[in-house]
């Protein structure tokens, strides 16, 4: 791989969620019910996969200290070229039983275009969960609750 491929991909990743300011776009609400699983808040990131599965980016990563995001393996993996992937996209950890609502812009061109929302979820002294949720990004998908398997009651997007 050539050193500029990277820098090929993180700015192809910004345009496509940079640009919704100049071309179409729509706002989509994500809303994340964690399940009441005992623990500390959760780490969740969460971010969009094209349908090769390579990382386009980072709609929103809840906890704030770094150190802990190798545990959201996935992401951390994927994501690790994008020297953007945080600016502006971070709040705090979610409590157990409480829910996470993020909005973003996303371009029409993302939207039935084989582009996947995912989470990746971890908590403290707890196992990881990478992959928690994978969900298709369209209008067919929009409104569906989506089950996590160790974290996430449920997870589900709506377009405005």
């Amino acid at each position: 791989m050539s050193r500029t491929q990277p820098l090929l991909t993180t700015i192809a990743a910004a345009c496509a969620l940079a640009l919704p300011a100049m071309a179409q776009a729509r706002e989509v609400t994500l809303t994340t019910q964690l399940k009441n699983y005992g623990g500390d808040g959760a780490y969740l990131a969460v971010y969009l996969t094209d349908a090769k599965g390579a990382y386009a980016g980072t709609l929103w990563v809840a906890g704030g200290k770094a150190k802990y995001y190798k545990h959201l393996a996935d992401w951390n993996r994927l994501s690790a070229g994008d020297g953007q992937r945080l600016q502006g996209v971070t709040g705090a950890s979610v409590g157990a039983g409480r829910t996470l609502t993020v909005t973003a812009d996303l371009a029409d061109a993302l939207i039935d275009a084989g582009y996947e929302i995912r989470i990746d979820a971890a908590a403290e002294d707890m196992r990881d969960s990478p992959a928690e949720i994978r969900v298709p990004l369209s209008t067919a998908q929009a409104g569906k609750a989506q089950a996590g398997k160790t974290y996430i009651q449920s997870f589900s997007y709506q377009f405005k």
